[in-house]
């Protein structure tokens, strides 16, 4: 396992382009799938996960070319519709490409994805909507066979606003008979991106970013550009880190509304904020002051900030509260924190953080890619150095985070 040597204590300036967005790039590049054409996608981040999805669908039969953050994937000659295990294991989000291969080909075969472990996050939502639209669902060995004659359109309605699940019915129902309905569908910005891509190449989608989400059947789809949106909690994990070591930044390539409730809090700490159309600058205080936090499904506190939140409130002057109603078990970083001197108490969904005046240097382990960047931000701001273990959960969903934040004034060796 490779990992990131931290020298802490240096202030952060300067400024930085954030990347293409992780979760949106994957349902994307799965889109991809579903027109039979060659696509050109932009801003595509080089990160792990992305290139194993398209390792994927190497597997599959596509062919892919890649320069730089510019990928081209021509999924004219697909010759299987399996899913390989060990890949689905090693990423969860690989699901996705079940409901474009099911669109296209009314065949899929896959088995249970892995990731990251911060708790159950069961693919149940997805299978029910496949079942709604006439899909056969078989389940053997730990393999999930799904197959249609006719997918038929329907009405939905999701009993939690996944985002998995609304992109994965979207993607299954682009061919659908008539029209589909998804009720209470998860509202976040990459379902938007999504819809934009899918009407772009030919497909009736409207109502993403609302909690009705209507897609009308086409016959055929054609070939697109397309450039995908900037990574929203690249951007927040940028800014919290900048905002731990009193710092400031120039942080371009941003939708700020994205990010609004970041914002907000990070406002509350004491920073000063200014956004444009693309562009965020911070300034942080002297020091930072304890606030509350509560994860919520989009537009509510990203889930995916909570801990990199959490670990810049471990030196903020007051006792913050973190309330985590996502994912159960999105705390295991904390006790890495403690190793550095952080003062921290977990009581079920909640972790009551009371700042210390500094983080000590110390040997700590990554065991989720959000949990790994809260790592890093302590690491930041340490006494002395730290040594970020298992990095690789990092490199799952940050582009170069090592060289922008060395560019701005960091000292990390990885």
């Amino acid at each position: 396992m490779s990992n990131y040597i931290i020298e802490g204590g240096r202030k952060l300036e300067g400024e930085l382009k954030v990347s293409g967005s992780k979760n949106a790039s994957l349902p994307i590049i799965a889109a991809c799938i579903l027109n039979g054409k060659k696509n050109t996608l932009y801003n595509v981040p080089n990160i792990v996960d992305t290139n194993k999805t398209l390792e994927i669908l190497k597997i599959l039969g596509c062919n892919i070319k890649k320069n730089n953050n510019k990928i081209i994937i021509d999924s004219s000659n697909i010759k299987t519709h399996e899913i390989p295990d060990k890949l689905m294991r090693e990423l969860r989000s690989s699901v996705i490409l079940a409901g474009a291969l099911i669109s296209r080909f009314k065949n899929a075969v896959f088995s249970y994805p892995g990731g990251c472990d911060i708790g159950s996050r069961p693919i149940d939502l997805h299978l029910s909507g496949f079942k709604k639209l006439g899909i056969e669902i078989e389940e053997e060995g730990g393999y999930i066979r799904c197959k249609a004659e006719n997918i038929v359109g329907t009405d939905i309605t999701l009993d939690f606003p996944s985002v998995g699940a609304t992109e994965n019915i979207m993607l299954a129902s682009v061919f659908a008979e008539g029209e589909t309905l998804i009720k209470n569908a998860a509202l976040e910005p990459e379902i938007v991106d999504l819809q934009n891509i899918l009407n772009k190449m030919g497909a009736k989608v409207e109502g993403a970013g609302t909690n009705i989400i209507k897609i009308t059947g086409v016959k055929r789809l054609k070939e697109v550009s397309y450039n995908i949106m900037p990574d929203r909690i690249e951007a927040g994990t940028l800014l919290c880190m900048v905002a731990a070591t009193g710092g400031n930044v120039k942080l371009k390539g941003v939708v700020p509304e994205h990010i609004y409730q970041v914002i907000y809090k990070l406002e509350e700490c004491g920073c000063k904020v200014e956004c444009q159309k693309d562009l965020i600058m911070l300034q942080s205080p002297k020091k930072l002051k304890a606030v509350d936090i509560k994860t919520m499904p989009y537009p509510g506190f990203p889930t995916d900030m909570q801990s990199v939140f959490g670990a810049m409130l471990t030196i903020a002057k007051g006792t913050s509260l973190v309330i985590e109603n996502i994912f159960e078990s999105r705390f295991k970083y904390t006790n890495e924190l403690k190793r550095m001197g952080a003062k921290i108490t977990i009581e079920g969904k909640s972790a009551v953080i009371k700042g210390v005046k500094k983080l000590t240097g110390a040997e700590v382990e990554a065991s989720d890619l959000r949990g790994g960047a809260a790592l890093v931000l302590a690491g930041l701001v340490a006494k002395g150095e730290t040594k970020v273990e298992n990095i690789e959960y990092l490199l799952r969903g940050y582009e170069n985070l090592d060289k922008k934040l060395n560019s701005i004034g960091a000292k990390i060796i990885g």
